[in-house]
């Protein structure tokens, strides 16, 4: 699913992105990482490194940024993402077999939670990095 065209409100294609160069800037800065730890590491080491990239790469993000969940105007608990790029992208590295539609309902519930639109998640299992963009 690495593609740079999203469904129209009508269902169809178009090549509009959202946040395409922000997306673009974090995948550059994930294939980085891989080439340079390999694949197969634990989670923490990707999402470390990715922090190292960043900063190198003057992308700015938070780590590990705390939001209440809430229902009913109630909060019932925390959702700790793992990094938000460019103050508007949600980034969940993975060390999986692969992407699953675990992850992806995973990722379109951080993204209601956190009110934000874009999220990736970022497979670093294999020798070739596994993406998925998710748009809520």
């Amino acid at each position: 699913m690495n593609t740079d065209r999203e469904p129209d409100l009508d269902g169809r294609q178009s090549d509009k992105f959202l946040l395409k160069q922000e997306t673009h800037a974090i995948i550059g800065c994930a294939f980085e990482v891989l080439n340079e730890l390999g694949h197969g590491l634990n989670e923490k080491c990707y999402e470390n490194s990715l922090v190292v990239e960043f900063g190198l790469r003057k992308i700015a993000f938070a780590q590990q940024r705390q939001f209440d969940v809430l229902y009913k105007a109630h909060k019932v608990g925390l959702f700790i993402p793992d990094l938000i790029a460019f103050d508007q992208v949600i980034v969940d590295t993975k060390v999986i077999d692969c992407i699953t539609d675990q992850e992806r309902g995973q990722m379109l519930n951080y993204l209601r939670v956190t009110k934000l639109r874009v999220g990736l998640v970022l497979n670093f299992k294999h020798p070739k990095l596994e993406w998925e963009r998710i748009v809520l």
